[in-house]
């Protein structure tokens, strides 16, 4: 992988950096990924984050239970009504993810050089020298001078309340920790990790299971991410899951990435995922802080090259508190659309931080600036490159009308497509207009009643960068006369136009299929 592959456009103007931003319909390319809770819940608070730019809801059920976050989602499609701006819904599972149980919630004062008992009797009362957890096979997992973390950064968003451990001795299935800082934990529950250590836990648990049958199937998910991915037969297990229940067979699968043991196995990973979350948290743990950065790099370049989104988390946690990121913070922003993240994804800053609105404006303004001056001319050809010749049929439909749109400075490039694919082909291109994916609706049967896919399609184009959905009228097949198309296309640019993409005079491109061809022409708009 060479190490220039994403330099950033040349010259920028010294006086370019000092004009305002311009306001525009689509706040980014680069998509956001809220994920809701206490702060981020009411339809008031829900219809602001999609009108600032979150486009895909996080629904974490590491805390909560189910109707806590069922009241949260009809709210959320309350807000989509208002604001009729389409939301897509990630569940997120728990998967092994080690937990204190503090049943007090009384907070924990815990001091440098002292030594703590890490026990998995549950019953037992956490204190300064006593942390009850939820697995019973720590003991066995660990070794004298390992390191473990815990800490509510998923809560708080700062490590400031989190403590590091080295392990001394285990004593039955006891582990006695040294303590390295000194830190009060305050809550209900912290998470454990422990470093580089493989913990024997199913990557997806009966409870995940319980969850997704229930939860997941009534309110049809369109992504499943998948906690703690350490394996691709982790992947292939959840999606012959995912199979038999019900309408789940359309969800796509996120692989996150959380340790070592899914940093080895990455490319098999992708291969299977649909997708791809870099869980900068966890990973930051068990990888030195220097080589955190040359992950970022490499995933997302791989990624991009086999035209999977990519999703960057952990960005902006100093915004869980305050109204603004820090310098370092809002450069990683721009680093992470750089280096070809399709999705920046909030955790604590959205979930409880108090500016939940904000944060999303700040990092999809900070998104934005950066895509101008995103290398698209260089990214295009390495991209060619890496897909080689002969190029198949519709891969070269995609690169084409990508090349038409920035040779031709279209404003929008419009794609019919009723399985979503030939419009996350064109988006894999990175061009640097919007793509319009207008999905056609195909009708079903099981022989008792009729059916339309295309909703599915449409919301699961809500994580790709570039590409912005919305649904045709089912009368019109993707492959038809070109007087139906005549009619989808004026949909679309009637559409286009009130959102203020396509103005008089513009250029469009558009990409459809007319009988068994493939089809790339470019309009010229009338006044």
């Amino acid at each position: 992988m060479q190490s220039s592959h994403l330099l950033l456009e040349e010259p920028i103007r010294m006086a370019s950096i000092l004009e305002p931003s311009k306001a525009s319909f689509f706040p980014a390319m680069t998509k956001i990924v809220g994920t809701l809770g206490p702060r981020s819940r009411s339809v008031e608070v829900l219809s602001g984050c999609l009108k600032a730019g979150m486009s895909v809801a996080r629904f974490d059920f590491s805390w909560h239970d189910p109707e806590y976050h069922q009241e949260t989602l009809e709210n959320l499609k309350a807000a989509v009504k208002l604001t009729k701006k389409l939301c897509a819904v990630m569940l997120d599972t728990v998967g092994p993810e080690l937990q204190v149980v503090n049943k007090s919630e009384k907070a924990i004062s815990l001091e440098a050089d002292a030594t703590v008992i890490l026990t998995p009797d549950e019953g037992q009362e956490a204190s300064s020298n006593l942390l009850p957890i939820n697995f019973d096979g720590l003991s066995k997992a660990v070794k004298k001078g390992d390191t473990i973390f815990i800490g509510q950064y998923l809560f708080t968003g700062s490590e400031t309340t989190s403590v590091w451990l080295e392990v001394s001795e285990v004593q039955g299935n006891d582990v006695v920790c040294v303590i390295k800082n000194t830190a009060t934990l305050t809550g209900a529950l912290f998470t454990l990790h422990a470093s580089q250590i493989r913990i024997e836990l199913p990557t997806l648990s009966d409870k995940d299971k319980e969850v997704i049958s229930s939860w997941g199937v009534k309110n049809k998910i369109d992504f499943l991410s998948l906690s703690y991915t350490r394996h691709a037969e982790d992947v292939r297990h959840a999606r012959e899951f995912l199979s038999k229940q019900g309408d789940l067979y359309q969800t796509q699968i996120f692989a996150k990435i959380e340790n070592i043991e899914g940093l080895n196995h990455f490319d098999e990973i992708l291969q299977e995922a649909d997708g791809i979350i870099l869980s900068r948290g966890n990973l930051g743990i068990d990888l030195p802080p220097e080589k955190v950065f040359l992950f970022q790099k490499a995933a997302l370049y791989k990624c991009n090259v086999a035209g999977k989104p990519a999703v960057v988390t952990r960005v902006v946690d100093s915004m869980t508190d305050n109204l603004r990121p820090t310098r370092a913070e809002a450069t990683d922003v721009a680093n992470a659309v750089l280096d070809g993240s399709d999705a920046i994804l909030l955790g604590a800053e959205t979930l409880r931080g108090l500016y939940p609105v904000e944060t999303i404006s700040i990092v999809g303004k900070i998104c934005a600036e950066a895509e101008k001056v995103f290398n698209q001319d260089l990214y295009f050809k390495k991209t060619v490159k890496h897909v080689g010749e002969p190029m198949t049929h519709l891969e070269s439909i995609a690169s084409s009308a990508v090349r038409a749109a920035i040779k031709v400075k279209a404003s929008v490039i419009i794609c019919f497509t009723s399985s979503g694919r030939a419009a996350r082909l064109i988006a894999k291109y990175r061009p640097t207009m919007p793509v319009l994916s207008v999905v056609i609706p195909r009708l079903k049967t099981n022989q008792l009643k009729w059916s339309f896919s295309g909703a599915f399609e449409a919301r699961q184009s809500l994580i790709v960068r570039g590409l912005f959905p919305m649904l045709a009228d089912p009368r019109h097949p993707a492959e038809s006369t070109s007087a139906t198309n005549e009619s989808v296309l004026k949909v679309a640019l009637d559409h286009g136009k009130a959102s203020g993409v396509v103005k008089p005079h513009d250029r469009v491109v558009v990409c459809q299929k007319v009988g068994d061809a493939s089809v790339v022409k470019i309009i010229e708009l009338e006044d």
